[in-house]
């Protein structure tokens, strides 16, 4: 059996804005509006992000992308450009820096609903064999 991940509902303050700086920042389609109440980004063909508003407290939920070495790049440079402030390690404050202990390349931010987003291009949670 194959199991895929086809979409996730992530709480936001305001999910237009969310859901446009998300897909700003990666490079990737989204909507205004979507199937129900939600604000869609279009990860790739298998997985969409459904930005839902609260008025609730948002949590703080970790999101994490696999992304090429190029896209790293390019996604790192649309980070920059919106004056985002990132860092090279989790629980560590801003450092502007990228982490490479781990064979390859990680950020992290925190915009902007303070959700803990992770851009890295080798996972470290799967391990080659």
């Amino acid at each position: 059996m194959t199991v895929h991940l086809d979409h996730l509902m992530v709480p936001s303050r305001n999910k237009t804005a969310s859901a446009k700086l998300l897909a700003e920042l990666l490079g990737v389609p989204w909507s205004a509006t979507g199937v129900g109440p939600f604000a869609p980004v279009y990860v790739n063909d298998g997985l969409t992000i459904d930005f839902d508003e609260w008025s609730d407290p948002v949590p703080l939920i970790h999101y994490c992308f696999r992304v090429g070495e190029d896209d790293f790049n390019a996604i790192l440079e649309r980070i920059k450009a919106a004056g985002i402030p990132y860092r090279s390690n989790v629980h560590e404050p801003v450092d502007f820096r990228i982490n490479t202990e781990h064979g390859g390349s990680i950020v992290y931010w925190n915009e902007p609903d303070g959700h803990q987003w992770e851009m890295l291009t080798v996972s470290y949670a799967r391990q080659a064999e």
